[in-house]
This record gives structure tokens, sequence and C-alpha cells, in this order.
């Protein structure tokens, strides 16, 4: 078969070759958006006259039937035309004669792929903030009904202060909520057209950039050609904001994952979201999160692919810059993906309260309580520290933890304890009394719940 191209060449390259240098098996994803991007060239190619009105409406027919075959799965790519821009000219050729062929006038493969890649990432990087919002109201949901369910807040791993199981939920919220903006304002970037860029230098004919622009919702066009075909650079920053975001649902992976084992019981994952062994009937393993924390690395892998493979490359486009779409197809699909599973996860696992309330008993997280106890009375912070170091180790000897201590122990520590201390100690108190700015108190908690349900309420009426 002679390719759309082949006028220069005298041989052509056997099968395998043209396997290895074909990107149809992947680049038919952008089968919708290249038809846009070319109903929206062919339009203004008509309105500029570089076309007759009557071509141009047989070009604009043809590549609607091609939409409509799209649609219905009817179109069968093929290695042999390389990319999903030849074997769509070449579909468009076989519907309504050469006048097809016209379609190419005043652009390049170059500007019609960046074309198609700003169009699909527009489109996705939308779809991605929904369903961000989506794993945000099913975090608010549950934080809703835990306001006052206590959990041991970590450091190091190890039991540091009690906070409201809601607080800790809400982290995730707010962390996802800086995702949101990410992507947001990755669009301002995305919506700019490079159509009418051709190769790299622009074209000869009298095209209107920005009318095609405008035919496709684009904010504005690319300022200059060579950087309109040859930057990748809102690609890179999608693939960084998308490796922010499945860092965040990672790390909230690792935390249901540790607290669905055992040795935790804080949680239950629903069984949905569950999985089984094959040798061992009591497993239930928490096989989604581990997943989304596993995928987590693929997105990753993309961002860097893609950064070492435009690193070294000269202006304007080359042939490595083919790289820059797998990496992006799979991202969007991983991150559409696991956002969607986090919010089932979320919104169907059983939180055990009543093993978070014995956990916040059973250890020594309310001791900087007992620090800050004596220092409001006068005692610097620094001595006070060593006094309910001492406490510590005196009921860690006696095998209890600080509510148990018998009142004597207290005051053979220091004389500034009163009997008011066993409440002041408390986890209710201890949470509740933490009511600076963005702390874990109660009233903070419901302050930082009445945002979110602002934030989202705005998102739900737009």
């Amino acid at each position: 078969m002679t390719k759309l191209w082949g006028g220069r060449f005298t041989k052509t390259a056997e099968e395998w070759v043209d396997a290895f240098g074909a990107s149809i098996g992947f680049d038919q994803a952008l089968v919708m958006e290249d038809i846009q991007g070319s109903l929206a060239h062919v339009t203004m190619l008509g309105k500029c006259g570089i076309l007759s009105s009557e071509e141009t409406e047989q070009i604009k027919a043809g590549l609607e039937t091609l939409r409509e075959k799209a649609k219905a799965g009817e179109l069968e790519f093929s290695v042999q035309n390389e990319d999903i821009h030849l074997n769509l000219e070449k579909f468009l050729i076989d519907e309504i004669g050469p006048v097809g062929g016209k379609l190419h006038t005043g652009r390049s493969r170059n500007d019609q792929v960046a074309t198609d890649m700003h169009l699909y990432l527009r489109n996705e990087t939308k779809n991605i903030m929904e369903a961000v919002r989506n794993v945000q109201q099913a975090l608010l949901n549950q934080a809703s009904s835990h306001v006052e369910t206590l959990i041991p807040g970590y450091t190091h791993l190890q039991r540091a202060q009690p906070v409201s199981f809601a607080h800790h939920l809400m982290a995730y919220f707010w962390m996802l909520e800086r995702d949101f903006s990410r992507f947001e304002d990755s669009l301002k970037r995305v919506n700019v057209s490079p159509l009418g860029a051709g190769a790299l230098a622009g074209t000869t004919f009298p095209i209107d950039r920005a009318y095609s622009a405008e035919l496709l919702g684009f904010d504005g066009i690319y300022e200059n050609s060579l950087d309109a075909v040859s930057d990748r650079d809102f690609i890179v920053e999608f693939l960084s904001a998308s490796s922010v975001t499945m860092m965040h649902l990672s790390r909230l992976c690792e935390e249901l994952i540790l607290w669905s084992s055992q040795e935790f019981q804080f949680i239950e994952m629903d069984d949905a979201f569950a999985t089984g062994s094959s040798i061992m009937p009591q497993k239930k393993n928490p096989d989604m999160a581990e997943l989304i924390r596993g995928k987590t690395g693929r997105v990753y892998g993309g961002l860097f692919s893609l950064l070492t493979t435009l690193k070294g490359l000269p202006l304007a486009y080359n042939k490595d810059m083919q790289e820059d779409k797998e990496g992006m197809f799979d991202a969007v699909h991983t991150v559409k993906g696991s956002l969607k599973i986090f919010a089932g996860m979320i919104d169907t696992m059983d939180v055990r309260t009543e093993v978070m309330e014995k956990a916040v008993h059973n250890d020594f997280s309310n001791a900087t309580e007992l620090a800050d106890y004596l220092a409001s009375k006068g005692l610097p912070f620094r001595d006070a520290h060593e006094v309910v170091g001492k406490l510590v180790l005196t009921a860690i000897n006696k095998g209890v933890f600080l509510l148990d201590l018998a009142y004597e122990d207290f005051k053979q520590a220091h004389e500034l304890f009163e009997k008011d201390i066993y409440e002041v100690l408390e986890p209710k108190t201890v949470v509740a009394r933490r009511n600076s700015a963005g702390g874990t108190g109660f009233e903070q908690v419901r302050i930082a719940l009445k945002k979110a349900e602002a934030i989202l309420g705005v998102h739900a009426d737009t």
C-alpha cells in the first residue's frame, strides 16, 4: 500500500518496521478528538475561502459519517496507515473521494496531534476533577458521622495524641482540594490551540487560527508555531498533578490497609473492595487499596518518562514525541479508576468506633495534656515535660496508664497537680480542648465540615 506521504520514497519498509513505528495501536483513543479538530479546521478553510462551500460541506459530511462509525466501533484501523490522522484521512477519501485529501490543506500532523491531545486532556482533566469531588464527598459523608469518634493520632507510626476521626479523614479532603485546584489551574495551559501552526513554521494559506480555536472552545492560540508543535509541558503538568493526587490516595490506602488489619481493627472494608485467599479461608485482603498504592508508581513512571523524552529534544517536532501518549493515556485511566474505587471504599467502609475508643484509652497519648496543664499553672514547659516523662515511666513500671495512676502519684510528681487532672486526661477532653484554628477540637472540626460542605455545594451548583 502506498503511504499518503510516500511520493519521495522509492522503497517501502518491511511490515515489522512499520509496526514498530506505528502509533495507531494507542493513538486511536484520539479518534473523536481528531474528527472534532478536523471539523473545525475544514469549517475554517471554508470561511477563509481556501475551500469552496461545496468542498467544505462534502468533507464535513464525510467526517460526520466517520464520527458515527467511530461511535459504533465500525472503523478498522491499519498499522500501514501509521497513526490516527492518516487512518482517518484514508477513511475520508474512501468515503467521499479525492476531495477528502483537501482536508489537510494548511495543517500538518504535527499541529494536528497536538490539537488532539489538548482536546483529549481538556475533557479528561474535567472528568478527573469530577472524580476528585466524588471522593471528597465520600470523605465528608464519613467525617460528618464521626466528629466525636476518637482515634489515636500518630507520628513515626507511634501513638502521639488522640484526634477526632473526622479530623483525620478531612486531612485528605484538603489534600484533594489542592489536587483539584492543580488540575483546574492546569486547564489554563491545556485550553490553548496549536491548530494552524503547521509542521513548525505556520502556513502560506490565509487561515484564521483564532476562528478554529473559537470553534473548538479554546481560550486562545499558541503565539509561536515552533512552541505549538514541539512542547508537551501541558502533559507534563497533567502527569505531575496526577502523580501528586495518586500520592495522596496511596497514603490513605496505606492507612486503610493498616486500620483493617487484625492488629488495628479500626475499620472493615466492604466485601466489594476486598478479596480472599486461595488457601487461607479466613482471609479478607484489602486488595483494592493495595492496587491503588501499587498503581501510583505507574503514574510516576509516566511523568518521569515524558520528562526524560523531552529533555534533549531540539526544536521542533521529533519522532521521540510519539512517546508522549501512552503514559498520558495510562495515567488518565489509572487516576480515574483509582478515584472511582476510592469513593466506593470510603463510602462503604465500616468504622469500628468501639475499637478506636478502647485504643485511645489504652495508651499514653494524653501525656502532652499533663505538660500543658502544668505549664498553664506557671511551670516552664521544659520542666513540665520532664515531670510528665517521669510520670509516664512510673505508669509503665506499674503496668498501667496515666488515668489509672493514684492521685498520690500525681502529687508526688509535682504539687501543682489537682484532682481535676482526671477530667483533663479524659481522651474526649483532650481532643475537645485543642480548639485552635484548624485543630482537632470538635468545634473546629464542625467549622471545617461547614467549609467543606460550602466548597462541594458551590461545585454542585455550577
